[in-house]
């Protein structure tokens, strides 16, 4: 999980934090690991652009992250918003991968397809 962060975050200009955020107890997740500067200890799946993504299990690309009101500011200068699902065969939701920049409406649906498979090409549903 560490070089793949690595990897994206340093990918592109646009992603200021990149980071997993892993289910490490039911209805919670915790942090890491990630690129880019402090972000939020735990985040229940009941709040926040992250939890959201936890708990429908459905990718959200957020252009304005001003405008959702459940969203958890980790950083004043975040303004766009990418949270992808991430899953681990039998185990189901493993983690979320977040990643935020300090532009807005910085990311696309080519961005979360694209980073979708990434993800699903190195942690599938159907792993045994």
């Amino acid at each position: 999980m560490a070089t793949i962060v690595c990897e994206i975050h340093n990918s592109d200009d646009r992603f200021d934090w990149t980071g997993f955020y892993r289910v490490t107890e039911p209805g919670v997740l915790k942090i890491g690991p990630y690129q880019g500067g402090h972000g939020c200890l735990r985040i229940p799946f009941n709040r926040g652009i992250c939890g959201q993504v936890a708990s429908t299990e459905k990718p959200h690309l957020i252009n304005d992250v001003s405008s959702v009101q459940n969203h958890i500011a980790c950083s004043p200068t975040t303004k766009s918003e990418l949270v992808v699902p991430v899953f681990n065969g039998v185990k189901g939701l493993m983690a979320v991968l977040d990643i935020d920049s300090d532009l807005p409406a910085a990311f696309s649906v080519d961005d979360t397809n694209g980073l979708l498979k990434i993800i699903n090409s190195i942690f599938s549903r159907d792993i045994m």
